[in-house]
């Protein structure tokens, strides 16, 4: 636990130092909210239902995917540092210590899901600035903010793995983009229904149609069934995957 805060610290400055990194991370969601609010949003939104809601009724329903985004976007930092780590040199004087094995990852964790954490306060921020209103109660708050941090844990140990399995630093900052793309290819910006056959059976069964559905649907109001016990599932899967590839490649020894 003390080498795991240790690490810990260390990751969280690092993201102070770099901050142009983070904010440039926090940009592109935001950029994404008030594109498709502004610009797509009147539009989208009078097609919501057959209905005529409008840009209000679209921030709405846009917001849960941009969550997402906001996640994907920050673990692909995540993948920079664990891969800069490794190609400079440093994680093999770690192993010559008298430290916790584990706590070089922790910290990479920990530290991610601070940052996600703040991230996702300050682009939901935006969102109700620009008229994104729910109707959650405390409770379903409190779950839809759980459900975000299990997911955001889930893809930050998938994307240690990531790091731990390129060989330089520009391979790990393009290895997590297709994550950045998937809620684009499920319900995160129109209704699955209004997709042709074949990708709407495909955002359909992927892993971030049920978690951005299941936070709508708490946020919102609207029908969850049975996406939330999927959501969970889903992260779990994901967390679990990360976690054993992130372990085996890290103690495995390589020659970078």
């Amino acid at each position: 636990m003390r080498d795991s805060l240790t690490m810990t610290r260390r990751q969280l400055r690092h993201l102070t130092r770099g901050f142009a990194t983070t904010l440039m991370l926090l940009a592109v969601p935001v950029i994404f909210l008030l594109l498709f609010v502004y610009v797509l949003g009147d539009t989208l939104g009078n097609g919501l239902g057959g209905g005529s809601g409008g840009r209000g009724a679209y921030v709405n329903y846009v917001t849960p995917g941009i969550l997402l985004i906001t996640i994907t976007g920050a673990v692909q930092g995540t993948a920079i540092a664990v891969a800069m780590d490794m190609t400079g040199g440093i994680v093999a004087r770690f192993r010559t210590m008298a430290i916790a094995r584990v706590s070089v990852l922790t910290g990479h964790v920990v530290a991610s899901v601070l940052q996600n954490v703040v991230s996702l306060a300050l682009v939901l921020g935006v969102a109700v600035l620009i008229g994104f209103r729910a109707s959650a109660s405390a409770v379903e708050w409190l779950a839809a903010a759980g459900l975000l941090a299990f997911t955001a844990f889930g893809l930050i140990w998938l994307s240690v793995a990531l790091g731990l399995a390129t060989k330089s630093v520009e391979a790990a900052s393009n290895l997590p983009m297709p994550l950045l793309l998937l809620p684009f290819f499920g319900s995160g910006f129109v209704p699955t229904d209004s997709m042709p056959t074949a990708l709407r059976w495909f955002a359909e069964y992927q892993p971030f149609t049920p978690i951005m559905e299941t936070v709508r649907g708490l946020l919102l109001g609207t029908p969850i069934g049975s996406g939330g016990a999927l959501a969970l599932g889903w992260c779990a899967a994901i967390a679990l995957i990360g976690y054993a590839w992130s372990k085996h490649l890290y103690n495995r020894d390589r020659t970078r």
